[in-house]
């Protein structure tokens, strides 16, 4: 599928009607598709914030919400499991005490 025929699926609007959509447009599309799938906290935290440019985030939240994806950043959040989660807890088990931390 063309991104062009993409966001119109998407119903997506561009800010300024002159200017032709790209796939620099579309985070996901524009970085390495690893970031949205990513193991590291700050990684996944860096996708997040790359999604909030996006023109189509909406829609992507609406459609990983419907197909309740099991993981990765879908519209700005964090999947696991198919339910929206805040935040990725770093590998490893937890401290017992946060003021050893």
């Amino acid at each position: 599928m063309q991104l062009a025929e993409l966001l119109d699926a998407l119903n997506v609007e561009v800010d300024d009607p002159t200017r032709a959509l790209t796939l620099e447009d579309i985070p996901c599309q524009a970085h390495d598709a690893e970031l949205w799938f990513a193991e590291s906290p700050a990684d996944v935290e860096f996708a997040k914030a790359l999604c909030r440019t996006c023109p189509a985030r909406e829609a992507c939240l609406a459609g990983a919400l419907e197909r309740r994806e099991p993981w990765g950043v879908w519209g700005g959040e964090l999947f696991l499991a198919g339910v929206v989660v805040p935040r990725k807890r770093p590998r490893g088990r937890p401290r017992k005490c946060e003021a050893a931390a």
